[in-house]
Protein backbone atom coordinates (compact mmCIF):
# COMPACT_ATOMS: atom_id res chain seq x y z
CA UNK A 1 0.00 0.00 0.00
CA UNK A 2 2.99 2.50 0.65
CA UNK A 3 4.93 1.83 -2.38
CA UNK A 4 1.36 2.75 -4.23
CA UNK A 5 0.87 5.85 -2.04
CA UNK A 6 4.09 6.77 -2.85
CA UNK A 7 4.17 6.08 -6.69
CA UNK A 8 0.92 8.50 -7.18
CA UNK A 9 2.30 11.01 -5.03
CA UNK A 10 5.85 11.36 -6.73
CA UNK A 11 4.03 10.66 -10.25
CA UNK A 12 0.99 13.53 -9.60
CA UNK A 13 3.94 15.79 -8.74
CA UNK A 14 5.85 14.74 -11.93
CA UNK A 15 3.08 15.28 -14.23
CA UNK A 16 1.98 18.99 -12.35
CA UNK A 17 5.55 19.94 -13.12
CA UNK A 18 5.77 19.38 -16.53
CA UNK A 19 2.77 20.74 -17.19
CA UNK A 20 3.65 24.16 -15.31
CA UNK A 21 7.38 24.20 -17.57
CA UNK A 22 5.33 24.20 -20.35
CA UNK A 23 2.75 26.41 -19.51
CA UNK A 24 5.08 28.69 -17.39
CA UNK A 25 4.96 32.66 -18.44
CA UNK A 26 8.60 32.95 -16.63
CA UNK A 27 11.03 31.16 -18.21
CA UNK A 28 13.33 31.07 -14.79
CA UNK A 29 10.24 29.36 -13.35
CA UNK A 30 9.96 26.90 -16.00
CA UNK A 31 13.56 25.90 -15.60
CA UNK A 32 12.81 25.51 -11.32
CA UNK A 33 9.51 22.92 -12.36
CA UNK A 34 11.73 21.12 -14.46
CA UNK A 35 14.43 20.56 -11.91
CA UNK A 36 11.32 19.76 -9.65
CA UNK A 37 10.22 17.03 -12.33
CA UNK A 38 13.27 15.74 -12.23
CA UNK A 39 13.28 15.13 -8.45
CA UNK A 40 10.78 13.23 -8.65
CA UNK A 41 11.52 11.29 -11.86
CA UNK A 42 14.60 9.84 -10.08
CA UNK A 43 11.80 9.00 -7.10
CA UNK A 44 10.04 7.37 -9.24
CA UNK A 45 13.52 5.32 -10.63
CA UNK A 46 14.12 4.37 -6.48
CA UNK A 47 10.59 2.88 -6.09
CA UNK A 48 11.61 0.48 -9.49
CA UNK A 49 14.84 -0.50 -7.90
CA UNK A 50 17.14 1.45 -10.12
CA UNK A 51 18.94 3.44 -7.80
CA UNK A 52 21.40 3.98 -10.36
CA UNK A 53 19.42 5.49 -12.49
CA UNK A 54 18.00 7.67 -10.11
CA UNK A 55 21.12 9.42 -9.13
CA UNK A 56 22.44 9.80 -12.58
CA UNK A 57 18.92 11.77 -12.86
CA UNK A 58 19.75 13.46 -9.78
CA UNK A 59 23.33 14.57 -10.39
CA UNK A 60 23.56 14.85 -14.30
CA UNK A 61 20.48 16.88 -15.10
CA UNK A 62 19.38 18.32 -11.67
CA UNK A 63 23.17 19.31 -10.93
CA UNK A 64 24.52 20.55 -14.76
CA UNK A 65 21.80 20.63 -17.47
CA UNK A 66 19.07 21.75 -15.44
CA UNK A 67 21.41 24.44 -13.75
CA UNK A 68 22.87 24.97 -17.04
CA UNK A 69 19.56 25.77 -19.01
CA UNK A 70 19.28 27.96 -16.09
CA UNK A 71 22.01 30.42 -16.57
CA UNK A 72 21.14 30.12 -20.45
CA UNK A 73 17.83 31.94 -19.71
CA UNK A 74 18.87 34.20 -17.70
CA UNK A 75 21.33 35.31 -19.61
CA UNK A 76 20.89 35.50 -23.53
CA UNK A 77 18.33 38.02 -24.28
CA UNK A 78 15.15 36.46 -25.94
CA UNK A 79 11.79 37.98 -26.81
CA UNK A 80 9.37 35.44 -24.97
CA UNK A 81 6.54 37.03 -26.68
CA UNK A 82 8.17 36.47 -29.98
CA UNK A 83 8.70 32.93 -29.04
CA UNK A 84 5.37 32.41 -27.58
CA UNK A 85 3.93 33.65 -30.61
CA UNK A 86 5.60 30.86 -32.64
CA UNK A 87 5.24 28.06 -30.29
CA UNK A 88 1.19 28.91 -30.80
CA UNK A 89 1.87 28.87 -34.79
CA UNK A 90 3.68 25.44 -34.78
CA UNK A 91 1.39 23.87 -31.84
CA UNK A 92 -0.73 21.79 -34.27
CA UNK A 93 2.55 20.10 -35.66
CA UNK A 94 3.90 19.40 -31.89
CA UNK A 95 0.51 17.74 -30.90
CA UNK A 96 1.01 15.76 -34.12
CA UNK A 97 4.11 14.71 -33.26
CA UNK A 98 3.04 13.99 -29.83
CA UNK A 99 0.24 12.02 -30.96
CA UNK A 100 2.32 9.69 -32.76
CA UNK A 101 4.82 9.21 -30.44
CA UNK A 102 2.12 8.54 -27.58
CA UNK A 103 0.29 5.67 -30.02
CA UNK A 104 3.96 4.02 -30.52
CA UNK A 105 4.29 3.85 -26.55
CA UNK A 106 0.95 2.14 -26.43
CA UNK A 107 1.55 -0.20 -29.46
CA UNK A 108 4.87 -0.74 -27.57
CA UNK A 109 3.61 -1.63 -24.30
CA UNK A 110 0.42 -3.53 -25.62
CA UNK A 111 2.68 -5.60 -28.08
CA UNK A 112 4.73 -6.48 -24.94
CA UNK A 113 2.23 -7.60 -22.69
CA UNK A 114 0.47 -9.94 -25.35
CA UNK A 115 3.65 -11.35 -26.44
CA UNK A 116 3.60 -14.85 -25.93
CA UNK A 117 7.25 -15.43 -24.55
CA UNK A 118 7.87 -11.81 -23.43
CA UNK A 119 7.02 -13.13 -20.12
CA UNK A 120 8.90 -15.94 -20.02
CA UNK A 121 12.43 -14.24 -21.77
CA UNK A 122 11.72 -11.20 -18.64
CA UNK A 123 12.16 -14.66 -16.17
CA UNK A 124 15.40 -16.30 -17.62
CA UNK A 125 17.37 -12.91 -17.88
CA UNK A 126 16.16 -12.18 -14.20
CA UNK A 127 17.85 -15.85 -13.07
CA UNK A 128 20.58 -15.09 -15.33
CA UNK A 129 21.43 -11.63 -13.89
CA UNK A 130 20.33 -12.15 -10.34
CA UNK A 131 23.86 -12.14 -8.27
CA UNK A 132 24.46 -8.85 -10.83
CA UNK A 133 23.39 -5.12 -9.36
CA UNK A 134 21.90 -3.07 -11.93
CA UNK A 135 24.66 -1.36 -11.18
CA UNK A 136 27.08 -3.91 -12.85
CA UNK A 137 24.43 -4.60 -15.47
CA UNK A 138 23.97 -1.54 -16.56
CA UNK A 139 27.78 -1.00 -17.12
CA UNK A 140 28.25 -4.52 -19.11
CA UNK A 141 25.66 -2.92 -21.60
CA UNK A 142 26.93 0.49 -21.86
CA UNK A 143 30.52 -0.59 -22.21
CA UNK A 144 30.28 -3.80 -24.43
CA UNK A 145 27.55 -3.61 -26.48
CA UNK A 146 26.48 0.32 -26.22
CA UNK A 147 30.03 1.72 -26.25
CA UNK A 148 29.91 3.94 -29.32
CA UNK A 149 26.54 5.42 -28.86
CA UNK A 150 27.84 6.14 -25.16
CA UNK A 151 30.76 8.28 -26.37
CA UNK A 152 28.70 9.99 -29.02
CA UNK A 153 26.13 10.82 -26.13
CA UNK A 154 29.05 12.55 -24.62
CA UNK A 155 30.44 14.10 -27.54
CA UNK A 156 26.90 15.30 -28.10
CA UNK A 157 26.53 16.77 -24.68
CA UNK A 158 30.01 18.69 -25.41
CA UNK A 159 29.00 19.90 -28.56
CA UNK A 160 25.73 21.41 -26.53
CA UNK A 161 27.99 22.67 -23.73
CA UNK A 162 30.04 24.88 -26.09
CA UNK A 163 27.28 26.23 -28.12
CA UNK A 164 25.30 27.27 -24.70
CA UNK A 165 28.63 29.12 -24.12
CA UNK A 166 29.06 30.72 -27.25
CA UNK A 167 25.62 32.07 -27.33
CA UNK A 168 25.80 33.56 -23.87
CA UNK A 169 29.16 35.15 -25.05
CA UNK A 170 28.75 39.09 -25.20
CA UNK A 171 31.10 41.67 -27.31
CA UNK A 172 30.82 45.10 -25.30
CA UNK A 173 33.03 47.94 -25.56
CA UNK A 174 34.80 49.95 -22.76
CA UNK A 175 35.36 46.53 -20.84
CA UNK A 176 38.29 46.04 -19.69
CA UNK A 177 39.72 42.21 -20.61
CA UNK A 178 42.72 40.10 -19.17
CA UNK A 179 45.45 40.05 -21.98
CA UNK A 180 47.74 36.72 -20.80
CA UNK A 181 50.39 37.31 -23.46
CA UNK A 182 51.00 41.17 -22.54
CA UNK A 183 51.45 40.06 -18.77
CA UNK A 184 53.40 37.10 -19.63
CA UNK A 185 55.91 39.58 -22.37
CA UNK A 186 55.91 42.17 -19.59
CA UNK A 187 59.27 43.16 -18.53
CA UNK A 188 60.64 45.07 -15.16
CA UNK A 189 61.79 48.12 -16.84
CA UNK A 190 58.08 48.20 -18.15
CA UNK A 191 56.43 48.34 -14.96
CA UNK A 192 59.31 49.50 -12.29
CA UNK A 193 60.88 52.72 -12.24
CA UNK A 194 63.65 53.50 -10.00
CA UNK A 195 63.76 57.45 -8.78
CA UNK A 196 66.58 58.85 -7.07
CA UNK A 197 65.09 61.75 -4.22
CA UNK A 198 67.14 64.13 -3.02
CA UNK A 199 66.66 64.43 0.92
CA UNK A 200 64.33 67.79 1.78
CA UNK A 201 63.18 67.93 -1.72
CA UNK A 202 60.86 65.28 -2.29
CA UNK A 203 59.86 63.82 -5.83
Amino acid sequence: MIPALAFYFFATILVCSATLVIFARNPVHAVLFLILGFFNAACLFVLLGAEFLAFIVAIVYVGAVAVLFLFVVMMLEISFDTAREKARRYLPVGLAVGGVLLAELIFLFAGWHTAPGAVVSAANVTEETGALTNTEMLGRILYTEYVYPFQLAGLILLVAMIGAIVLSLRTRSGVRKQSVADQVARKREDVVEIVKVTPGTGV
